[in-house]
């Protein structure tokens, strides 16, 4: 099964809303989603990169906090497999000029590089594409929108406004007993860079996917294909 077949199976059963099946046609026809990019130089920096991408973070969001009967299969789907759709139509192919340290030669070779069509931001992007078809919950919304955590542009730049979802949504330390708080998780969450270990609770979707949106990021990133015959920058 390639990752479109996966992605349409897991979408198709799981999300059942009105809209749902116009969006994924809109998704499958009118942009390059599946086989787009996922970065330029990053995680999935390769044909098919961003589809995989999101394909890694619904099996880590899933297998990590899912439990059944408790939460909702169509929200999990909806948060994973769509988190980036900000990225269709993003990026465009192109060459780059690469010295080959064996010949001295100076060769092309195929590269990625960012055409952003509707610069409308990232998780507030996605959010925006996925309701002109079909609606979100506001915990589905809000966690979509600041799936990047610490790393998102607002963030970044100084804003304050993801105080007021962490209050919303509020992680607890390892030893947490509050109500809100399911079941406690401690993991290390670090990528090719950082070592941290990241512990919450998991107390709902938003919880578990905000809180440690970026571990999500950065677990995904490594079991992501890289591509070796791109260049990135």
């Amino acid at each position: 099964m390639t990752d479109r077949e996966e992605f349409l199976e897991i979408f198709r059963t799981h999300v059942t809303r009105p809209g749902s099946e116009k969006l994924l046609d809109w998704m499958d026809s009118k942009t390059d989603f599946f086989s787009a990019p996922a970065s330029t130089r990053f995680h999935g920096a390769c044909e098919g990169g961003l589809c995989a991408h999101s394909l890694n973070v619904y099996r880590m969001l899933h297998g990590t906090f899912f439990t059944p009967d408790e939460d909702s299969e169509e929200t999990f789907a909806i948060c994973a497999l769509l988190h980036d759709l900000c990225k269709a139509n993003f990026y465009k192919k192109g060459t780059r000029n690469v010295k080959n340290e064996a010949t001295g030669q100076w060769e092309k070779v195929p590269s990625y590089s960012v055409e952003d069509m509707f610069p409308y931001g990232h998780g507030e992007k996605s959010v925006f594409l996925i309701e002109r078809f079909m609606k979100l919950k506001v915990e589905e919304a809000v966690a979509i929108r600041w799936h990047m955590g610490g790393f998102d542009d607002a963030v970044r730049g100084g804003s304050f406004a993801m105080s007021g979802p962490s209050r919303m949504y509020p992680a607890s330390p390892s030893s947490s007993t509050s109500p809100t708080s399911r079941r406690p998780i401690c993991w290390n969450s670090g990528a090719n860079d950082t070592k941290k270990t990241t512990c919450l609770s998991t107390g709902g979707l938003f919880n578990s996917y905000f809180s440690c949106g970026i571990s999500f990021e950065s677990s995904a990133r490594t079991s992501s294909p890289r591509c070796s015959s791109f260049v990135f920058d």
